[in-house]
């Protein structure tokens, strides 16, 4: 075929048309459908960070209003000015000072124990060899299907029995016996992921079973010992069923019970104080996890390195 002037030669082959235009369709194709489902993931992505930051955004905003607000304006209105009154009514004439403390008394001994028992029965359930270590493993598996309401009944007869009601280490006992089975079963797959030959070189060289426990095995689940002491925190820290319980002193009261008694006592006259307490209980914990999100993945991951 001949080509007019100024016009460039294109070749006469249909087949050879067709080849250079299928993979530049079917790159297009590709590309769109990358770029749409792109476009939904950061959609979901958007909505899902507006779903979790506005309430507490507005949470913080009403602590802050003054109580005329409440009435006077919109719901989602900014304060006028930092009213900080609210901090100081939900402290002292709340008692969220006393509430904080006892929970602070519950939570930690009781963490404190939940992570000693369960690194030890990890490393015995997981890295030791004797017989019927399977059926305690086992054991301490059944606790995941026992509900917390059917041992209410059972423990408040035996803390009655006992006097340990209205005490606080009712709640110790409690927690550490309900947050071991999870515990346990975290741990021992942790120490899966425990390079055997290191262990085996130890005890070639002498190292006794607990000298490999404490100076070979025990740094090299740190991130885990954290992964299980955040998540057991938040479980203590927001408990209800079982303070509400055994506790029913006000001056004894954890701080979720107390918030509870305290929306109760304010809750119908005095939002900002109501506010500022959840507040108070809210934020701390979640810049917690805000602050060791990171190393809790790390502890998530290493521990299904190997199954």
């Amino acid at each position: 075929m001949t080509a007019h002037a100024g016009v460039p030669a294109v070749a006469t082959s249909g087949g050879r048309v067709a080849r250079d235009e299928v993979p530049r369709s079917a790159a297009n194709r590709r590309f769109r459908r990358r770029w749409l489902r792109k476009l939904v993931l950061r959609f979901l992505v958007v909505l899902l960070v507006l779903v979790e930051v506005v309430p507490l955004l507005w949470l913080l905003s009403s602590s802050l209003k003054k109580e005329v607000e409440f009435s006077s304006r919109s719901v989602w209105a900014l304060p006028e000015s930092f009213h900080w009154q609210s901090y100081t009514a939900a402290w002292t004439t709340g008692q969220l000072g006393t509430y904080l403390r006892n929970s602070v008394i519950a939570v930690f001994p009781s963490l404190a124990l939940i992570i000693v028992l369960s690194v030890a029965a990890g490393f015995a359930l997981e890295v030791m060899r004797w017989r019927g270590r399977s059926f305690v493993l086992l054991i301490f598996l059944s606790g995941f299907m026992i509900p917390a309401q059917m041992i209410l009944l059972p423990l408040f007869t035996i803390y009655y029995k006992a006097h340990l009601l209205n005490n606080l280490l009712s709640l110790i006992i409690t927690y550490t016996a309900y947050g071991l089975p999870l515990s346990v079963f975290l741990m021992a797959g942790f120490y899966k992921a425990v390079p055997r030959e290191m262990l085996e070189a130890a005890a070639i060289d002498g190292a006794s079973i607990y000298r490999t426990f404490w100076q070979i095995s025990l740094p090299m689940i740190r991130n885990a010992i954290l992964t299980i002491a955040l998540v057991q925190f938040f479980f203590l820290w927001n408990d209800l069923l079982f303070s509400l319980t055994f506790i029913s002193s006000n001056k004894l009261r954890t701080v979720q019970t107390g918030l509870l008694n305290f929306v109760g006592q304010y809750g119908q006259t005095s939002w900002g104080p109501t506010f500022a307490a959840i507040c108070i209980t809210v934020f701390p914990t979640l810049a917690i996890y805000l602050v060791l999100n990171q190393k809790v993945m790390k502890g998530l991951t290493g521990g299904a390195v190997k199954g």
